[in-house]
């Protein structure tokens, strides 16, 4: 969850952006030529002749037929895939869109506002690599579950300054409404991220915080034009730590939030970033000391461990770190998640900002010292006297 505040209009008008980088393409516009139904639907004269429409089907939820019949309170159906006949009630079938709105950009626009309509609609953009869609006033976003080039910096640039219609559906398009409302308005504006375990709720906000940062990056804190300033680099950094001791690999989620945020940035009367804090609230405390069956602990320990040298681990950790039941493979009972810990994951001096050679050598890195006392209790339940592990250790 991210809120903007304070602020007044009195800029200079932003750069004109370049052209649209040719691997972004594919993932922000939907081609031209489009079917609606599936695989051998009909073009517009056809859809009109046959009088397509949606009826429930139990392995898609919901599938293409012609209507062939009309009752008072029944109808026949031809299905489109197996040209199967059926008879239901009225309320079951549901009208489809002309062929027109494929994969619209805007689900408010559809003629037949329906379930079917809706799903079929973002169904569609799926598949074809389009993973935003509105609704209105939301941004509807499905999660790719993987990296897709629609976060660079000249894609920023191309959302930068522009109204919602003026380009594809974007989060940036998002962020750079409620900015530009802000300036203009003098109102705070604010911006909710919601959704199940794993939709993209962290994501998300991390790619708002990193639109305003390079938007509403002061001149003054920058070493280089459009690189973010000090302030804005220090938000940004914000997140790897509330991850590595809020998140938690679960078995839906590899980087699933174990907590609420609340992020508010504030802004100077020109618009330009001066400050943040972030609230954190319903921390799941109880996953430090006790996890379901097949759930992992907070990312931290997982980092603390991983990023220490033998010497290092030697000095923190009183007991073997094979014997640490942190992860479900340690735990009787249990069936090991693969890949364990999180491929990917940086390690905690990365994370806490900290020199990579601390990690082998803490004591002649030259860096400040940074403490993480992990109660014992935490990462060996069945004998709490026989752990200690400090950050960095404490000396002989």
């Amino acid at each position: 969850m991210a809120a903007v505040t304070v602020s007044v209009a009195g800029r200079k008008a932003p750069p004109q952006p370049g052209p649209v980088p040719e691997a972004a393409q594919p993932y922000l516009f939907a081609p031209r030529a489009s079917s609606v139904g599936g695989p051998g639907a009909a073009p517009q004269v056809e859809w009109t002749a046959r009088r397509l429409v949606w009826v429930p089907s139990e392995l898609h939820g919901f599938e293409a037929a012609a209507l062939r019949d009309e009752g008072e309170e029944e109808a026949e159906v031809e299905l489109a895939e197996s040209g199967r006949r059926l008879r239901l009630p009225r309320d079951q079938i549901q009208r489809m869109n002309p062929p027109k709105f494929s994969k619209a950009e805007d689900m408010a626009e559809l003629t037949c506002l329906n379930e079917a309509s809706v799903l079929h609609n973002l169904r569609e953009r799926y598949y074809s690599g389009l993973i935003y869609t509105y609704s209105g006033l939301f941004c509807v976003v499905i999660n790719p579950y993987k990296q897709l080039p629609i976060y660079t910096e000249a894609i920023v640039e191309m959302y930068r300054g522009k109204k919602r219609h003026e380009v594809p559906p974007h989060v940036y398009a998002v962020t750079e409404g409620a900015y530009r409302s802000m300036l203009q308005d003098r109102e705070d504006q604010s911006i909710l991220c919601t959704g199940e375990s794993g939709a993209g709720k962290t994501e998300n906000t991390k790619k708002v915080i990193q639109y305003l940062a390079h938007v509403a990056s002061s001149p003054k804190g920058r070493k280089e034009p459009g690189v973010p300033g000090e302030l804005e680099r220090q938000l940004l950094q914000a997140n790897p730590v509330l991850e590595a001791f809020g998140n938690a690999k679960t078995v839906k989620n590899d980087n699933s939030s174990r907590f609420g945020k609340f992020i508010r940035i504030n802004f100077d009367v020109a618009g330009y970033i001066v400050g943040a804090n972030i609230e954190t609230y319903l921390l799941e405390k109880s996953r430090a000391i006790r996890q379901a069956k097949d759930e992992c602990s907070f990312h931290i320990f997982y980092q603390l461990l991983g990023g220490a040298g033998e010497q290092l681990k030697g000095q923190c950790c009183r007991i073997p770190v094979s014997c640490i039941p942190l992860t479900p493979a340690a735990r009787p009972g249990s069936s090991a998640l693969a890949s364990l810990p999180t491929p990917g994951l940086p390690l905690a001096p990365g994370v806490l900002g900290l020199h990579s050679s601390f990690a082998s050598a803490p004591a002649a890195s030259g860096v400040p010292v940074v403490l993480v006392p992990v109660a014992s209790r935490h990462l060996a339940p069945r004998s709490p006297a026989s752990l200690h592990l400090l950050w960095p250790p404490v000396p002989a």
